[in-house]
């Protein structure tokens, strides 16, 4: 019997039918003239996605360029520094860097922010205290002034000798602690309703002492004028 010469077909099972088969040959070389075609032009399909991904919300569109490295970005911001030449540039640089800076935080002192505040005038109890006291005239901002008479009446014998001086200074006390007492309860009882929760421990004397200040030499600054309603 002459030798089997036919070549050898494989069989195995695999997906659509058995791999090797005239059937699995027939599923995978067939022509598929109803599909569309697989390969479309590479410029319509782009513009076709970037058309779809606009009118979907939340897609961010392509930048059209590509995303710089992240060292390309970290040398765009640097800025250029220019070190000084020698120490004597240093310095006088540096000097005019405080100096602004000093400048700055003056500025705001007056102005009465908040951060260029020292602790003892920070917070919005003090600034209440400080607005209340600014806006209402009183006899104890003409403290100074008052002592200032007191001293030169001194220099009279006669009134020297006399009591009229001691009165007078005891009834200037009066006054001021009286203005002081008065307008520290105020105080106190105006930041309980606005500032609920609020420390006002030592308020009463704050206000007191900025309320014995000349209204022009108060710092900060009075940001309210006499007869402002607070």
């Amino acid at each position: 019997m002459p030798p089997d010469t036919s070549p050898t077909v494989s069989w195995w099972h695999g997906p659509g039918g058995l791999r090797g088969s005239p059937r699995y040959a027939e599923h995978v070389f067939r022509r598929r003239s109803a599909d569309a075609p697989e390969v479309l032009d590479q410029d319509n399909q782009g513009a076709d996605e970037s058309s779809a991904a606009a009118g979907r919300p939340g897609v961010t569109q392509a930048k059209g360029r590509p995303t710089p490295k992240r060292s390309e970005a970290e040398r765009r911001r640097r800025q250029p520094f220019n070190a000084p030449a020698d120490r004597k540039a240093a310095a006088q640089q540096s000097r005019d860097r405080d100096r602004t800076s000093r400048a700055r935080r003056s500025e705001a002192y007056k102005r009465g922010e908040n951060w260029a505040l020292p602790r003892k005038d920070q917070g919005p109890v003090r600034a209440l205290a400080r607005d209340y006291v600014d806006s209402r005239r009183s006899i104890s901002e003409y403290y100074m002034f008052a002592v200032l008479v007191l001293v030169i009446l001194l220099f009279i014998p006669s009134l020297r000798k006399s009591a009229v001086i001691d009165y007078a200074v005891l009834a200037l006390l009066l006054v001021i602690v009286t203005e002081s007492v008065l307008v520290g309860g105020r105080v106190i009882k105006l930041a309980q309703q606005r500032f609920p929760g609020e420390n006002t421990r030592g308020i009463r004397m704050y206000a007191a002492i900025r309320g014995t200040q000349i209204r022009r030499l108060r710092m900060p600054a009075p940001r309210v004028k006499p007869g402002d309603k607070i």
